[in-house]
């Protein structure tokens, strides 16, 4: 195994170096629209770091202060991890990064670490690596979302907002609600549209400008992705067309 090092994205090298999903794409919409959101992060204390494994690129951590996250969870004083990817399994890579953010926490005085996950998808981190480093399921939703936190003393635990079936009611017509913090979601709404069209049913896309929009009108934790038709969640996470279609004719019998 070659040198492992920690790589910082920043306002000087981003780029350069690009974030790390959709990156053999560098030239798609997603892709680009990921990169200019994050140089609009970085001043609000977004971290964004990439492990590196013989200078090749073995996974990434993305982090910001509660107050700015695209995650829909309540609380004071916690950095919240948005996503945590790594392609190089079975070395620790993924605990290297989880305690980089720790060690950013405490050394910002915060009240610990927050992260949702959802043990149905790939598209959110995977918690048992997250129990591994001993964070803590304070809360969970009936969309099978669990919010998980590390703390360094006995500040208030975060928690989820308790009516996301009100929140999926304010939706009769296809809606896609989506902000471009996930290169990934680009395709994901390009898929459910062309689905739709197929079937005949009219596409609404709401495209999130802040927090403050998307804790008030996501219909999920994940906040940044989600496609609801008939008060019913269709998905969070991207799915093929063929998928999106198959989802949208069950409701379209609803």
């Amino acid at each position: 195994m070659g040198p492992v090092e920690l790589l910082e994205i920043n306002q000087n090298n981003l780029a350069e170096e690009g974030c790390y999903c959709l990156r053999s794409k560098s030239n798609s919409k997603g892709y680009t629209d990921k990169n200019k959101w994050l140089m609009g992060r970085f001043n609000e204390g977004l971290k964004y770091i990439k492990i590196m494994e013989d200078d090749k690129q073995a996974g990434f951590i993305e982090y910001t202060p509660i107050e700015y996250s695209t995650r829909v969870v309540y609380g004071d004083e916690y950095l919240v991890i948005h996503c945590l990817w790594v392609g190089i399994t079975g070395k620790g890579y993924a605990s290297t990064l989880i305690q980089k953010c720790i060690e950013d926490a405490k050394e910002q005085n915060k009240a610990g670490v927050v992260v949702v996950t959802n043990s149905t998808t790939s598209w959110t981190p995977s918690k048992d690596v997250f129990l591994k480093n001993g964070f803590i399921e304070v809360d969970q939703t009936p969309l099978g979302f669990e919010l998980l936190v590390y703390k360094f003393g006995e500040s208030s635990n975060p928690y989820f907002p308790k009516d996301w079936d009100d929140r999926l009611q304010k939706y009769n017509e296809l809606t896609i609600i989506q902000m471009p913090q996930c290169p990934y979601v680009e395709v994901a709404t390009d898929n459910v549209v062309q689905a739709a069209s197929k079937l005949g049913i009219q596409s609404n896309i709401i495209v999130l400008k802040d927090r403050e929009e998307l804790l008030r009108l996501s219909p999920t934790p994940y906040g940044i992705y989600s496609v609801v038709y008939k008060g019913q969640l269709v998905s969070f996470h991207r799915l093929t067309i063929h998928s999106a279609t198959k989802r949208l004719k069950e409701l379209m019998k609803v």
